[in-house]
């Protein structure tokens, strides 16, 4: 058995729901340790996070991960205790076998091997790890980037294990993720009995024609990596239940997924004149979920090709699709960041699983990159 498929497995054993790391990160760092690591464990309420770095000067090249994993949802419905790590058809199932523990296992043992033939680095190698990715993200990597910042420690490239393949692992690697701009709007009016409505001021009716416009707002991507932004309503509610009462507020929830050619404040601005136009009462409460970025091709991503081309013999295609990553908090240092893991297919699903293959050849790949990045 691989030592990537051992440790995955240990990993996937430990009860870490959100923001529980339930020892994942002990675990790590003492695997690390034996290589010489200095070990910092930076925790921040319930969250613990994990700052493991190799080496006095040069570039730091680090790996970025999170032990804590989304609930397993009903257990009758898994085919296997999800916290069992079990081989089936060639795979290994259990919860965060995908996202992201296999890929903290290919971090750890690609790490083992490459330094075991590789001892003197060219620049610093480091592992940051959060339990607290699945959740509200506030005390996790974004805490630790500031810690960082303080000590003047900056990374330059950074590989974040998330799942991102397609058919294979190495298919598709993210580049960059799009930004996120939620708001909640609150639209007045004056409650009312439905036989009345001149007594009274439906936010229905009122916020009708902006709702028409705000579904059609969109965003010219100009960088050519990026879907067009839109504007997307996740749930409007209003009423008391009753269907002979005129409501007196209605509640809206939107969000746009937003590319680095538009920024959070051209967003809100837009949204706002749609609503200043209609000329309702309302009040508008904004939430910035991270910030896009987008990496140029260069070292790292030039490393990430060819080590996926040499192990696996694909050319790559890199990507900016889906939700948000904790790569939105290294990003505005200037880091060049990538998101490189096994296939997606199954995340946060019932049955989450993993090909043990992939395992093993994102493990290669992973040493590859680190052999092109700090070879001395």
């Amino acid at each position: 058995m691989s030592k990537t498929l051992d440790l995955a497995k240990e990993l996937i054993s430990l009860k870490s729901v959100t923001p529980n790391d339930a020892g994942c990160q002990e675990i790590v760092a003492k695997r690390l340790k034996q290589f010489g690591f200095n070990i910092e464990n930076l925790n921040f309420g319930d969250v613990k996070n994990l700052w493991a770095i190799l080496g006095d000067s040069g570039p730091i090249f680090a790996f970025l991960g999170h032990t804590d994993v989304v609930p397993p949802g009903p257990i009758d419905q898994w085919e296997s205790d999800p916290f069992c790590p079990t081989e089936k058809n060639e795979l290994l199932v259990g919860r965060g076998s995908a996202d992201m523990k296999g890929s903290v296992a290919a971090f750890v043992t690609s790490i083992e091997e490459y330094l075991s033939s590789k001892p003197n680095i060219s620049g610093r190698l480091a592992v940051l790890l959060t339990s607290d990715e699945e959740g509200p993200a506030v005390d996790g990597v974004a805490k630790v980037i500031d810690y960082l910042e303080k000590k003047g420690e900056k990374i330059e490239w950074c590989l974040v294990g998330e799942p991102t393949s397609n058919q294979q692992v190495g298919d598709v690697y993210k580049i960059g993720r799009r930004g996120s701009v939620s708001a909640k709007i609150i639209v007045h009016g004056s409650q009312g009995h439905v036989a009345y409505p001149d007594r009274a001021i439906n936010p229905i009716h009122e916020f009708s024609g902006a709702l028409d416009e705000l579904s059609k707002l969109t965003w010219k991507d100009k960088t050519g990596n990026f879907q067009d932004s839109v504007l997307q309503i996740s749930n409007i509610n209003s009423g008391t239940g009753a269907t002979n009462v005129i409501p007196g507020t209605l509640t809206l929830h939107l969000n746009v997924r937003h590319s680095p050619s538009t920024t959070s404040d051209e967003i809100k601005n837009d949204i706002q004149s749609v609503l200043d136009k209609h000329k309702i009462n309302f009040e508008i409460l904004w939430e910035i979920g991270g910030l896009p970025f987008l990496t140029e091709k260069k070292e790292l991503t030039n490393a990430v090709e060819l080590s996926i081309k040499e192990v696996i013999g694909i050319n790559s295609i890199s990507s900016t699709d889906g939700g948000t990553s904790d790569g939105r908090f290294v990003a505005p240092t200037g880091a060049q960041v990538v998101e490189l893991g096994p296939g997606n297919a199954s995340i946060h699903k019932i049955n989450e699983s993993v090909r043990i293959k992939d395992l093993e050849n994102l493990h290669k790949i992973y040493v590859s990159i680190l052999a092109k990045l700090l070879n001395a």
